[in-house]
Formats: C-alpha cells, sequence, structure tokens
C-alpha cells in the first residue's frame, strides 16, 4: 500500500472509534510524520509507541484517545508479526523463571527512586489506590494499605511475609499501625536498599529474594502488584509458596491486575519498554492455581480506581518533570507519558480490572466478613 492508501485505512479504522486525524478534539491524532502509518501497520502497538516516543504524533488527551480505541477494540486489527512473537515467547519459554525472573526488577524497578519518589506520592506505593472515600491519592495509598491490613485481621505479634515488597511502605505500615513484625522480599535492588533504611528501627527484614525460595512460617502473607510478574506457568508455583508459608489458621490476601479476557501473550510495546517478561493473569487461570491450596473468602473488584491512580501519578510526574530531565531524556518522559497514559485508559475502558484476593488454606469457621 501506497501512504495515501495507509492514510486513508487509519481514517477508517479510528472512526470506528470516533476519532480523526489532524481533527479539532482533544482526542484526536496529531501526526506529524507521514511514516507514522506504515510504521503501526507493520508493527502494530510497538510501532504505535515506539512513533510516539519517536515524536511522530500526538494527542492533547492521550488517554482519552487510548480509551476510545479500546473502547473499540481497534487493537484487534493491529496483529503483527511482532503480536505472534509476543505470543510464541509467552507460550514456549517460561520467561518468568531463574534469571528472567529478575529482568524486570533491573529494567524497571531499579530505573530510579528519585523518579518513583515523584511520582508516587507521599509513599512509594506503585499499586492501585482505593477511592471508596479518599479525595487524594496519598489517602487513597494509606486506605488501601489499612484495607489490607484489616482483610488479613491483623493483631500485634503477628509476623507477616510481603512477597514483592517494593519500596517497604506496607510492612511498614503494618508494623507502625498493627504492631506485626515482617519479611519482605524483592528482586530489586534499588527497592531493596530503599526499604532497609524506610524499616530501619522496626522488626521488619528485607530481603533480595526469589518468591519461590521462600520456606518458613508466617501467620499472613501479602503480595501487591507483584502476580502480574509471576505469569501463568508459574501461577500454581505462587501459590503452593503461599500456602507453605502461611499457618494453617492463616490468611493471604493477593493484590493483582487481573483480566477477564482470555490472556495469551504480553503487549509488545509494554513487554519491551516497561514491564519485561510480564503477563496479566485471568480470572480462570487464577482460579484454576489455587485450586486445592485456598479457600477463596473474597474476591473483590476496584479497577476503576486504577484510573484515578494513574492520573494522580501522571499529575505528579509532570509537575516533577522540570527537576528530573537532568537525568532522563525526552524520548524517556515520552516513553513514560505513553505508559501512564496508556494504562490510565485500559482500567477506564474496563479492559483490565484490579483484583483483591482473600484466601484462607482451609477455610475461616463461620465464615470471614471481610472489610471493604
Amino acid at each position: 500500500m501506497n501512504s495515501d492508501s495507509l492514510k486513508q485505512r487509519a481514517r477508517d479504522l479510528l472512526a470506528q472509534a470516533g476519532v480523526a486525524i489532524d481533527g479539532p478534539d482533544p482526542t484526536d491524532l496529531r501526526v506529524h510524520h507521514e511514516g507514522f502509518y506504515a510504521r503501526v501497520f507493520a508493527h502494530g502497538t510497538l510501532g504505535l509507541g515506539e512513533s510516539y516516543m519517536d515524536g511522530w504524533w500526538d494527542a492533547a488527551d492521550l488517554a482519552g484517545f487510548f480509551t476510545r480505541v479500546l473502547r473499540a477494540n481497534l487493537d484487534d486489527a493491529l496483529t503483527t508479526i511482532d503480536t505472534l512473537l509476543a505470543h510464541l515467547k509467552a507460550r514456549l519459554i517460561n520467561v518468568q523463571r531463574g534469571a528472567h525472573a529478575w529482568e524486570v526488577g533491573r529494567r524497571h524497578y531499579d530505573l530510579g527512586n528519585d523518579l518513583f519518589a515523584a511520582m508516587l506520592g507521599k509513599r512509594l506505593v506503585y499499586s492501585c489506590g482505593y477511592w471508596a472515600r479518599a479525595q487524594d491519592l496519598d489517602q487513597a495509598q494509606e486506605d488501601k494499605l489499612d484495607l489490607i491490613c484489616r482483610k488479613l485481621n491483623l493483631k500485634p505479634g503477628q509476623r507477616v511475609l510481603d512477597v514483592g515488597c517494593g519500596w517497604g511502605e506496607a510492612l511498614k505500615f503494618a508494623a507502625e499501625r498493627y504492631g506485626v513484625a515482617g519479611v519482605g522480599i524483592t528482586v530489586s535492588a534499588e527497592q531493596a536498599a530503599y526499604s532497609r533504611e524506610l524499616c530501619a528501627g522496626l522488626p521488619i527484614e528485607i530481603r533480595l529474594q526469589d518468591y519461590r525460595e521462600v520456606d518458613e512460617r508466617f501467620d499472613a502473607v501479602l503480595s501487591v502488584g507483584m502476580f502480574e510478574h509471576v505469569g501463568a506457568k508459574n501461577h500454581r508455583a505462587w501459590f503452593e509458596m503461599a500456602r507453605r508459608c502461611v499457618i494453617d489458621d492463616g490468611l493471604v490476601l493477593l493484590h493483582s491486575i487481573g483480566s477477564h479476557a482470555t490472556v495469551t501473550r504480553p503487549d509488545p510495546w509494554i513487554d519491551r519498554y516497561i514491564f519485561p517478561n510480564s503477563l496479566i493473569p485471568n480470572a480462570s487461570q487464577v482460579a484454576h492455581a489455587l485450586e486445592g491450596l485456598f479457600v477463596v473468602e473474597d474476591w473483590h473488584n476496584f479497577g476503576a480506581d486504577y484510573d484515578l491512580t494513574l492520573q494522580a501519578w501522571r499529575a505528579n510526574f509532570d509537575a516533577a518533570w522540570p527537576a528530573l530531565h537532568g537525568r532522563y531524556d525526552e524520548r524517556f518522559r515520552r516513553m513514560w507519558l505513553f505508559y501512564l497514559s496508556c494504562s490510565a485508559a485500559i482500567f477506564r475502558s474496563r479492559r483490565d480490572q484490579l483484583w483483591q484476593l482473600t484466601l484462607s488454606p482451609r477455610g475461616v469457621m463461620g465464615g470471614f466478613r471481610v472489610p471493604r
């Protein structure tokens, strides 16, 4: 196809989502490079993301643009060889084992604590806030941490395992507010160093450790925003670890992004630039993996709250950019904006969900009315 034919094909496709090229609305595309059309049709979402990083196109309301595209399922029309390769990689290779399990720590979570501190707010909590009563990001994150502690029914003197502890904020909150001790594990050296400093003086141990290596007992196990890096081939191993590590009368809280659709591949752009070797779980995968190991006491979905969280992160990132740009270049800024805006649209369009599962090994006698 020549350039004009590709441009007309793009116009026709985008019209299905109510998006125009060089139109007047903030969700319309402004195309700055005529090679944009060939690049996107050749490489799908990878080409879309890379061309944005290179400044080939813009949209005033980037999240709004993506929301329209996703609600119209236009991404299904952009299946390319890159999509197929991502599918085959996820299907044939266990890319979340061994050295691969540490790659996301090096390439994403070790980017720089200055970046995440500027973006995430008062607490370095890199997961969906709970906005049921909150009016701002900091309160939403505190409410989320408190919700987790209440769901786990934490009591003073208990010992807690945090699988994928991030920068240590959840353990610090649980220790200070609920009087528990704990162990946190992470695959990020930067996170581990920060967590140890943050939790100094508290009965908390931070380890640079793969979850498969943990084999000791705790009163409760929590995991927030880590399960997305486990991969379907390892879901059962994750739940076996959780069952091995929680006492018979204890509780497990799993906080994870999830999909209601069949998930067979990562997005090629996200896999290359943001979260290597990661894959969003779907409900059937999770349910199958925990069979015979846990009773599901509660399955809570507040995925729409992630849109609010991501909007707040974007606002913080924009405000902090003058102080950050000395270390991060313009291409990184556009990469990060694409990531935050596309992610917000995924939750706004209800493509992905945010789940908190509360699990017990044998079922709580008389039932457990899980807090909200």
